[in-house]
């Protein structure tokens, strides 16, 4: 009986060592720090022996596969030891997609995986279609594989997932952008992390498509240096494409073989041009799969915004208080910016992944009347923005209860108070999930 070692024991690993039980391996978990009671209430119900606050050598170097969760990155001792000694390491992706002949349509890029992944996964499920929502968002992917069965699934997939996928093949798959975000992982070379995203496309038949933005400059410098041989259908904002999706007026249309589908701008649920560019690519990939362009259009309309990601909280005395605790880079905070048209009181900070603002200045200047730092070391963000806010009008917090009674008190009818970080939230969270619901909380206490 193979050995299969998992490393990780939270969402990715636990599915993996579940899948890997009902298909008959020798299972072993090992995780480095401590798993949270669900998971191991997880791996107690599934009977599979585990370890929690290090890894042991013997019980872990014996693995003929290891599946390693994509947090670990590929620098950790464990990891180096196993490829030292030639020990195979792969995803969870690449694992559980071995089990599964469902069709996939898998999504990464910088900005926009979690909303376009929604987006198609809320159309497939209009559309009347058995799937499941998988991969960087909701269940695991593996464990759905291994407890459920689905006709589709919808996976938002990382480059950290990409990193250790070989032979994993999606049927439709998606870059919506490539901007410099996690660069510790990629020897801080962008053309790294563009690399990794582009694993994606690696094992694309003719029969697949590849659904991506051609306003993307990191995107298409990379399509010019390898061969994808997949149908291309680009999207863009800029010109007509003969297939893909692009603009014509006040409406998006859609272009695939011979059938052109138009969808009107006023009709989205969500705004901002960001938004605009992931409702294409979502509508793209519908259109691949067969979805009526009846129920493209009234999906768009109908889709309820997601958790963290420009959520609108509460409006208390006619200032709106937006959670946007999911825009962890410069471009994400850039895209949220762009789309306010109220004066905005901007809640920035966190750990900073080595970020150039000055690509904010412009929008600081026309959109920003107050910054409010929420960090440990704000000093970078002074800095910055100084010279444009002014001096008096950046303050200094380190909770979110005070972030956001900072950002009430610069306020004025109008406003909008917006939590848009541009950084990781880890100085002073868990995660930014719980970054985003302490700043909702915090609002529903005012």
């Amino acid at each position: 009986m193979a050995r299969i070692v998992v490393l990780g024991g939270a969402e990715s690993g636990v599915g993996a060592a579940v899948l890997a039980k009902v298909k008959g391996f020798d299972v072993f978990l090992s995780d480095n720090g401590k798993i949270k009671d669900e998971y191991l209430a997880t791996l107690q119900q599934w009977d599979i022996p585990f370890e929690q606050g290090g890894h042991t050598p013997e019980k872990v170097l014996n693995a003929d596969e290891v599946v390693k969760s994509p947090g670990i990155p590929g620098t950790a001792p464990m990891v180096r030891a196993l490829r030292e000694q030639g020990t195979h390491i792969i995803s969870e992706i690449e694992f559980a997609a071995r089990y599964d002949s469902a069709k996939k349509i898998c999504v990464t890029g910088s900005n926009g995986k979690t909303t376009t992944t929604s987006l198609i996964y809320h159309l497939l499920r209009e559309a009347g279609l058995d799937a499941g929502l998988g991969g960087n968002i909701g269940k695991s992917y593996a464990l759905q594989v291994a407890t459920e069965k689905h006709d589709y699934y919808v996976l938002e997939i990382s480059s950290f997932q990409l990193d250790d996928a070989y032979d994993f093949r999606p049927d439709i798959a998606i870059i919506t952008n490539i901007t410099p975000d996690h660069l510790d992982r990629y020897d801080h070379k962008l053309e790294n992390y563009a690399r990794a995203k582009f694993r994606i496309t690696r094992n694309l038949r003719p029969e697949d498509c590849f659904i991506f933005d051609s306003d993307d400059a990191i995107t298409i410098r990379q399509l010019s240096e390898i061969v994808v041989k997949a149908k291309m259908l680009p999207f863009s904002q800029e010109k007509e494409v003969p297939q893909g999706a692009f603009l014509r007026d006040d409406r998006i249309v859609v272009r695939y073989e011979q059938d052109e589908t138009e969808i009107f701008l006023q009709e989205l649920s969500l705004g901002g041009r960001h938004n605009v560019y992931n409702s294409m690519a979502a509508a793209l990939a519908a259109k691949a799969t067969g979805i009526s362009d009846e129920v493209i259009r009234s999906s768009l309309k109908s889709f309820a915004p997601i958790e963290h990601r420009l959520e609108p909280v509460l409006s208390i005395r006619d200032v709106l208080f937006i959670n946007d605790s999911k825009a962890t880079n410069v471009d994400s905070a850039w895209y949220a910016l762009e789309c306010q048209t109220r004066p905005v009181v901007w809640i920035v900070g966190g750990t900073d992944k080595g970020n150039d603002y000055s690509v904010l200045n412009d929008l600081v200047r026309k959109r920003v009347k107050a910054i409010v730092c929420l960090g440990v070391d704000n000093a970078k963000i002074h800095a910055a923005f100084e010279g444009i806010v002014g001096e008096d009008k950046i303050v200094d917090t380190r909770s979110a209860e005070e972030a956001v009674r900072a950002g009430a008190a610069l306020a004025s009818p109008g406003d909008v108070v917006l939590l848009s970080p541009c950084c990781a939230s880890f100085d002073l969270f868990k995660n930014y999930e719980d970054r985003g619901r302490q700043f909702k909380e915090a609002v529903r206490h005012l």
